[in-house]
């Protein structure tokens, strides 16, 4: 978000510059694509890639071309309905490259359509809005298509009829690679997830606490994959309960929750541990990036904090070494409880003499 209102002003300023080079869009796409696999696969939905590997290349910013595809596909993900498609067609028409961003979502209002580039304008008013955001992105990225020289349109036929966003940007006019006799057709590709998972994740019982339906079924996915059982609740009061259900290994909850913040979920579950002498690691995955927001989560007894939004090589990365914790704090309470026993069986037969 800071970053948005930087390219904001710096576009309101006419100083945002250009890293320009030689670009080919299937990696810019390809790379777009990449980073919100697991947003998509996390809400049941399809993104269809078809590329045409010989449309470009073009002369620009790899970073800033990235970033456009990046919102306009973030927005497509985010205002489709579970299980639904997302297209993305890359394809060379005359003397400038097209992006074509599709889905089957919730469509543009026609009386909005023609604002949809302005900024902070969005369609949700109020403070009840669905979906987040300051309506920064698609003017951000108007300013970087035509700084390219190019241009971006939207199409919809109304609400829940889904939307089309075009980018046109011209090829380069010298074109270094010798040209290929044979055309090429575009291919047809599905994004597929592939994790590195620690083995440790395996079986591991993880309890998932977070208002936010979207980031609760992306943590089951990531760690499910890996083997992981997980429970996913929305607030406090059912976590609580949850806990005392399924007594998992390992906690990850949200400080912003409804009614009860993750601080006071915390100490209830430390209140409900002592009777135990166990103490489950606990994550604190927040929006909350300060640096006090830190110092605050682990004052209040989290283990680890973790600023949304987190990857999920690093997710897996932190649940696996806190398992690691769990098991060496177990056995030194068996060790001690060991040690304690055996004092206590000798004091008796010191007593019996």
């Amino acid at each position: 978000m800071i970053e948005d209102l930087l390219d904001i002003s710096r576009i309101t300023m006419g100083k945002l510059r250009l890293d320009v080079r030689p670009v080919q869009p299937a990696t810019v796409i390809n790379a777009a694509v990449d980073a919100l696999r697991f947003a998509a696969e996390a809400r049941n939905i399809r993104v269809q890639t078809v590329l045409d590997s010989h449309a470009g290349p073009v002369a620009g910013d790899f970073e800033r071309l990235q970033q456009v595809v990046w919102n306009l596909l973030s927005n497509a993900i985010k205002f489709t309905p579970k299980g639904g498609r997302v297209q993305m067609v890359l394809e060379r028409v005359n003397s400038h490259i097209e992006i074509r961003i599709s889905d089957n979502g919730r469509g543009i209002k026609p009386d909005f359509l023609p604002f949809i580039f302005e900024r902070f304008s969005q369609a949700e008013t109020g403070t009840t809005r669905l979906q987040g955001g300051l309506g920064m992105g698609l003017a951000i990225s108007k300013a970087i298509v035509e700084l390219h020289g190019g241009n971006i349109t939207a199409f919809s036929e109304g609400e829940g009829k889904g939307s089309t966003f075009t980018v046109n940007i011209p090829v380069m006019p010298v074109n270094k690679q010798p040209a290929s006799i044979e055309r090429v057709h575009p291919s047809r590709g599905w994004t597929e997830i592939s994790l590195e998972c620690p083995p440790e994740i395996s079986g591991l019982k993880v309890l998932v606490v977070d208002d936010d339906a979207d980031t609760c079924e992306m943590l089951r996915f990531v760690l499910e994959q890996c083997g992981g059982v997980v429970t996913t609740v929305a607030d406090a009061e059912s976590a609580i309960e949850a806990f005392q259900a399924t007594r998992p290994t390992i906690m990850i909850s949200d400080i912003g929750l409804p009614e009860v913040d993750g601080y006071e979920l915390l100490r209830r579950i430390r209140d409900e541990e002592r009777q135990t002498g166990r103490k489950t690691p606990a994550v604190a995955l927040t929006a909350f990036a300060r640096i006090e927001d830190r110092v605050k989560a682990l004052a209040a007894g989290y283990q680890m904090h973790v600023a949304k939004p987190v990857e999920p090589g690093e997710l897996l990365t932190i649940v696996a070494s806190l398992s690691g914790l769990m098991d060496h704090r177990n056995a030194i309470s068996e060790e001690i409880s060991g040690e304690a026993d055996d004092y206590v069986s000798s004091c008796a037969a010191w007593n019996h003499l």
